[in-house]
């Protein structure tokens, strides 16, 4: 007598037609109910897009791609150019990531780890999740009053040392790129470090055991073995907070001092698309319009590629580790 090759596939499939019709129905409109939604939020993109595209079209075939690379922004002779924005939303970003991201990380460490009793623990982590709940206009405001003039001397010393650099020729006065990039630190370190704890925390204990077991150290096991485990989920988290501070504001245009007039140095004034967009739109008419949704068109496509780039980090980081 032949015996069942997969007797427990065979079982499955006899229940799954033995399921009342009732449950079928249910579970054929929760799928079509699921993909109703989901198509919903493509179509919502997909409209938010067009809308930026037809409001740029003026633009676009006026200014062409030397929108792109060039920085007179003037109004009154309706020439246009975002390279200042541009420049001052990556450099913005990327800076602040730099900053943020060896802060977040080891936050999230320290939180999880046996460092410190966990009352303390949990009241840092409480902490840190207040502080992504404070409004972007109020931490724009403690930037003005509180952060840049408490910062000024280090800029000034800055200065005094690094004068002789296109990075840091221009004397501290007040607004800048610089304090800038220290409330975006502000508002992503949350991001990062909430991210980063849930990934740690969801590291299997037996590899920490493990690693253990062959004799590495607290730290060797954090950096060999932890860390390498929870890579992917970081790097998503990173990216969603890059992404975050390209589209950021308010707090940046009360701090960065929307200047019109390109200039390396961070402790210059400078500009962002977001910044620029809050400034001028509510004034604009004409073709000033249409370059301003031109240039939020270019940072739409800015944090589209930058969340392709999430997505394909994050899957090459799950399949070699």
């Amino acid at each position: 007598m032949p015996t069942d090759p997969n007797p427990a596939l065979n079982a499955d499939a006899f229940t799954l037609r033995r399921r009342p019709p009732a449950e079928k129905v249910v579970d054929l409109g929760f799928r079509q109910l699921t993909l109703l939604l989901a198509s919903t939020v493509a179509i919502v993109l997909l409209g938010i897009f067009l809308t930026v595209f037809q409001g740029a079209r003026e633009a676009i075939a006026t200014f062409g791609l030397n929108f792109l690379t060039t920085s007179n922004w003037d109004p009154v002779n309706e020439q246009y150019g975002a390279f200042i924005a541009i420049y001052g939303t990556l450099v913005s970003s990327l800076l602040a990531l730099l900053i943020a991201v060896p802060l977040g990380v080891g936050t999230a460490i320290f939180i999880t780890e046996d460092l410190i009793p966990t009352a303390l623990r949990d009241a840092i982590g409480l902490m840190v999740e207040l502080l992504a709940a404070i409004p972007s206009v109020v931490l724009g405001l403690w930037a003005i009053f509180v952060m840049e003039p408490a910062i000024r001397p280090a800029l000034n010393l800055l200065h005094s040392l690094l004068g002789w650099s296109p990075f840091f020729n221009t004397v501290p006065q007040g607004p800048g790129m610089a304090p800038a990039i220290l409330i975006l630190v502000v508002m992503v370190l949350p991001i990062i470090t909430a991210i980063s704890r849930d990934a740690l925390n969801q590291v299997p204990i037996e590899l920490r055991q493990g690693a253990y077991g062959v004799g590495t150290t607290r730290w060797g096991a954090i950096f060999s073995v932890i860390l390498p485990a929870a890579i992917s989920a970081i790097t998503g988290g990173v990216m969603l907070a890059l992404g975050r501070a390209m589209g950021e504001t308010m707090a940046v245009t009360m701090i960065i001092g929307n200047a019109l007039n390109f200039d390396l140095s961070l402790l210059a004034p400078g500009n962002t698309i977001a910044s620029m967009l809050a400034n001028q739109f509510g004034e604009a008419d004409g073709i000033q319009v249409s370059a301003l949704m031109y240039a939020a068109l270019i940072l739409m496509v800015l944090t589209f590629s930058v969340n392709v780039a999430a997505q394909w980090i994050v899957r090459r980081l799950s399949l070699r580790y």
